[in-house]
């Protein structure tokens, strides 16, 4: 199988589980503070049907891919209702918080799984230096003699990388991704009337105008930290 489908491959898996853990970490937390919405649906749950988007989830992740970059999307809103909550912005946020926080803790563990891969096999740091190379598709990787846990530092370096990228995107106060339900608790009515009406909009002009300035802002500081964590500790 060609190196290039095999790299596709490891991203869409590690993407699904990312969407998974994302949303299912919305609803646990939503039911944990008194609304039973999303568990009602079952939506606590790391079973990726229960998530999938067809667009977010399918096409515009494969329009990426043919366009060269990485793959991303977004998964089914969880579903809130907010009235149940016995404190509506407290809880609203925290609700909205889970998600990008799940995908930093999914980042953070892969982070701490490789570093005892690279001390704990022989030829570890080996297997993950290549590891970061093929994700950041730098060419003329051999793949050649190396450990047979090789798959895995793959599959945990995409962990890294997808979780990282979800994070800070989630963040972004546009509707409507997590950062605009933290956001719109803080705008005067007016405002927020019109801020509840970009929707989707908002994030096609984000990804048009400045989705990448954000990434090189945010992202790539962020991914320079856990790959200097990884190959120092």
């Amino acid at each position: 199988m060609p190196q290039e489908v095999v790299l596709v491959l490891f991203q869409i898996v590690v993407l699904i589980l990312a969407f998974s853990v994302h949303e299912c970490a919305h609803a646990w937390v939503a039911w944990r503070l008194g609304d039973p919405t999303a568990k009602m649906l079952g939506r606590i749950t790391l079973n990726p049907i229960k998530h999938i988007d067809p667009f977010g989830s399918v096409i515009f992740p494969l329009i990426g891919l043919f366009y060269g970059g990485m793959l991303f999307g977004w998964a089914k809103p969880t579903p809130v209702t907010a009235r149940n909550f016995k404190n509506y912005k407290r809880d609203d946020i925290l609700v909205a918080l889970a998600g990008p926080a799940s995908n930093l803790i999914s980042a953070t563990v892969a982070l701490i799984l490789l570093i005892v891969l690279k001390h704990a096999i022989a030829g570890g740091d080996v297997a993950i230096e290549t590891a970061r190379y093929l994700a950041h598709r730098m060419p003329g990787i051999s793949t050649e003699n190396l450990p047979q846990l090789f798959p895995i530092a793959l599959f945990l370096y995409y962990v890294i990388l997808l979780n990282l990228l979800l994070f800070v995107f989630n963040l972004i106060p546009v509707p409507p991704l997590d950062g605009s339900h933290i956001l719109r608790h803080f705008l005067p009515s007016r405002a927020l009337q019109v801020y509840d009406r970009i929707g989707m909009f908002g994030m096609i002009i984000l990804m048009l105008v400045g989705g990448s300035l954000i990434f090189r802002v945010f992202l790539n500081p962020l991914q320079a930290t856990f790959d200097t964590l990884l190959l120092s500790l």
